[in-house]
Formats: C-alpha cells, sequence, structure tokens
C-alpha cells in the first residue's frame, strides 16, 4: 500500500510540531509542513526537526513557494532552506504569473538551488493559479528542463481543470516522484468566480470514496506505491474534529480503507 503523508491543510490551524506529532497520533507514514518564509524562525527549525527526529516521520514536502510576477527570490530558496535543513523530499510550488516563460525561468533558478539538497522542486497545477491545467503544466516544466524539476498532481485540481484523466498515464514516471490525494463534489465551482474556487479547494473537499472524482481511475494512472499526500482542506473535518490528532486519525483511517479496497 502507498505511504500516506499527513499535508499541512488538513490542520492549518497548527504549527510544525504539532503537524508533526498529528501525523504520528494519527497513523500516518510521513508528514508535510507549512512554511511561511516571511515569518519562519531558526527556533522553528530546531523545534521541528527536533519533533521529526523524535516521531521518526520521514518529510516529504514543505510549502508552498508561490511564483509571482516580481516575487523575491530569496524568500523563495529560505523555504527550499529550510526544507533542507529538515531533510524534506519536496518543495510544492505554484504560479500566478501569467509568462510561462518568466515562471520556467524561476522554476529553473529554484531546481539549482536546491542541488545536493535531495528535494525535487514540484510544480503543482490548479485553475486558481496561471498553470491551470496539466497541458500547460507539463509544458512549463519541458521549459525548465533541470532533472530536478517535478510534477504534482491533485485530483481535485484534475477535476476543476478538466484536464483529462486517461493523460495522467502519459505523464512521464520520472516527474511524479508523489502526489496528493482527496476526493471532492462533483459540483465544479464557476472558473470566474475566484472566491468560489478557493472555497471549493480549502473548505468542501471530501474523505476519499465520499465524493465524486474519479479517484480509482486517477490513482491507477499513478506509479505503483508512490507516496501520497493526503490534502484534504475541509472545513466539515476541521469543526468536527478540533483536535489535530483526531482529525490526522480520522483522515488516515479513511484513506487507507480506500487504498486497501483498490490496491
Amino acid at each position: 500500500m502507498n505511504p500516506i503523508s499527513l499535508a499541512s491543510g488538513v490542520v492549518p490551524e497548527f504549527g510544525p510540531v504539532e503537524t508533526i506529532r498529528a501525523a504520528l497520533a494519527g497513523g500516518f507514514d510521513q508528514v508535510g509542513l507549512w512554511v511561511d518564509p516571511a515569518t519562519w524562525t531558526e527556533t522553528q527549525t530546531r523545534e521541528a526537526r527536533a519533533a521529526l527526529a523524535d516521531t521518526g516521520l520521514p518529510l516529504l514536502d514543505v510549502e508552498v513557494i508561490w511564483i509571482q510576477p516580481g516575487s523575491d527570490m530569496g524568500l523563495h530558496k529560505k523555504v527550499i532552506d529550510v526544507g533542507a535543513e529538515l531533510g524534506a523530499r519536496n518543495v510544492l510550488c505554484v504560479s500566478s504569473d501569467p509568462d510561462m516563460a518568466q515562471t520556467a525561468a524561476r522554476l529553473h533558478e529554484l531546481c539549482v538551488h536546491a542541488e545536493g539538497s535531495g528535494m525535487r522542486v514540484t510544480l503543482e497545477f490548479g485553475i486558481f493559479t496561471e498553470v491551470k491545467n496539466l497541458t500547460m503544466a507539463l509544458g512549463v516544466l519541458d521549459q525548465v528542463g533541470h532533472p530536478l524539476r517535478a510534477l504534482l498532481i491533485d485530483p481535485i485540481h484534475v477535476d476543476r481543470s478538466q484536464s483529462p484523466v486517461a493523460d495522467l498515464a502519459k505523464v512521464p514516471r520520472e516527474l511524479l516522484p508523489y502526489a496528493q490525494f482527496c476526493d471532492a463534489p462533483a459540483a465544479r465551482p464557476d472558473p470566474a468566480d475566484f472566491g468560489a474556487i478557493i472555497t471549493d479547494a480549502i473548505d468542501l473537499r471530501e474523505q476519499c470514496g465520499e465524493g465524486a472524482l474519479p479517484l480509482a481511475a486517477m490513482y491507477q494512472a499513478f506509479p505503483p506505491g508512490i507516496p501520497l499526500s493526503i490534502e484534504l482542506r475541509s472545513k466539515s473535518l476541521r469543526d468536527g474534529f478540533p483536535d489535530p490528532a483526531d482529525r490526522a486519525r480520522a483522515v488516515a483511517q479513511a484513506t487507507r480503507r480506500w487504498l486497501a479496497a483498490h490496491t
């Protein structure tokens, strides 16, 4: 069965140490952390490193590098530096820069910065960004050309961008070090309504098997056994499980039930 990682978005109101400990208590195999480079401190690095060592959990990814016109590359590189200090395997990037050549150039610069860190620089597409679908993301990565570049697939963004599920299996395996996973309702938000898109992405996701996404077909398109970051941002889960460990446990159990039925 695929190793599963607690994505930071499942417990967004909690800090890095609480996220790590929730992942362990919930029964996850790995964990992901949110790193805000503008506010992240050396103390947080030390505490997170100690918590990772204490729990023995691998750090699957750190997020998020959000490329924008006029981005401060120094802040973006700090996310990679923090991830490297903590032993992260991937850094998650998105882009709101409409210039795809500029996005590619910045991703290449980040890949160069990540050399020797053991990290992949993963680009996530979605209609909430300027890299809106799978085809666009692969085009950008072709321009990047660096061996550390990678693609991050999230089922909700595949569906909302109406990227063909069949095309997932055509993605070069070396571009997929891991994937995100979740379910979601059938109703898609209006692509012109940014607020509705964000609400859909951060409040309305559902446990695996409880929504309407073609998860089985998406799962079968992934490389066998790759780690799955369970990106289950859900207001109902936040309201129903105020304790981070309880929330993580509920997510892990539902995910493993689904995987057991489809592996």
